[in-house]
């Protein structure tokens, strides 16, 4: 038998009898290469802090936001923008706290007054962080399980459910089905142009079309906690953030 056709049968007898864990990387995620981490899980590098002073840190691979009293929402915001892309992460929140990953958002150094069309404009401070919300919203209202639907920060207000589409009912129903409020959960935002999809642990969540940002940057948010003292030191995780980037395509 030639030497070759030796190797190419001692090469599909390798993979036959390896077992599933030899093949698991390229099975699971073709285009793994087309993946960017954003969080080297040792350091907060490629992100900064804007509009409130919630503190961030890293433990066990993770970012934590810890609520502190006294501040509006914080958001800790990476220094790159990003117009279409697909974004991964996994995320983990004490009970009574509201949190979220805000998405092609902005911020100022300076006031601005925004066009909401229709004839509405709003002012926005200097460094208020706002835009697409990737909301969570599963620490202590099970009768409105949210999380994934898209609240417009300091904008519109909630789109989906909402006037972009989602009856409120139904989309609280598959919240309490899929999401763990006590264990980690994965989110999955994509965004193609005026296109916006979210998922929580592979399931669509919201899915709508809207065009008022089309670029911006992510940003991790702990709510403040407003006249709430026992929440004072309640916790959010994100871990595993990593991004597509469909801008060149």
């Amino acid at each position: 038998m030639p030497r070759c056709l030796l190797t190419a049968c001692a090469s599909f007898l390798t993979v036959l009898f390896a077992g599933p864990c030899s093949l698991r990387t390229d099975a699971a995620d073709p285009d793994s290469a087309a993946w960017t981490s954003l969080f080297d899980g040792k350091s907060l590098g490629g992100w900064e802090r804007h509009s409130g002073t919630a503190k961030y840190d890293v433990e066990e691979g993770a970012i934590v936001g810890t609520s502190v009293p006294n501040t509006g929402n914080s958001f800790l915001c990476t220094t790159r923008e990003f117009g279409d892309f697909v974004f991964e992460c996994e995320f983990k929140v004490d009970e009574g706290l509201n949190s979220g990953v805000q998405f092609r958002s902005q911020f100022f150094d300076h006031d601005v007054e925004i066009d909401l069309g229709g004839g509405k404009t709003r002012k926005i401070p200097a460094d208020r962080v706002h835009g697409y919300q990737c909301e969570i919203d599963c620490g202590d209202k099970p009768v409105r399980m949210w999380t994934a639907g898209i609240y417009d920060e300091s904008r519109r207000g909630w789109l989906f459910p909402g006037p972009k589409g989602g009856d409120k009912k139904a989309f609280t129903e598959q919240g309490i089905r899929i999401i763990d409020p006590e264990g980690w959960n994965r989110f999955r935002i994509e965004c193609r142009g005026d296109s916006i999809k979210t998922f929580v642990n592979g399931e669509l969540r919201a899915d709508f079309e809207d065009d008022m940002t089309g670029k911006g940057v992510f940003g991790l948010q702990v709510h403040g906690i407003g006249n709430h003292p026992e929440r004072i030191g309640n916790q959010v995780r994100w871990r595993k953030l990593r991004i597509k980037d469909l801008s060149a395509e």
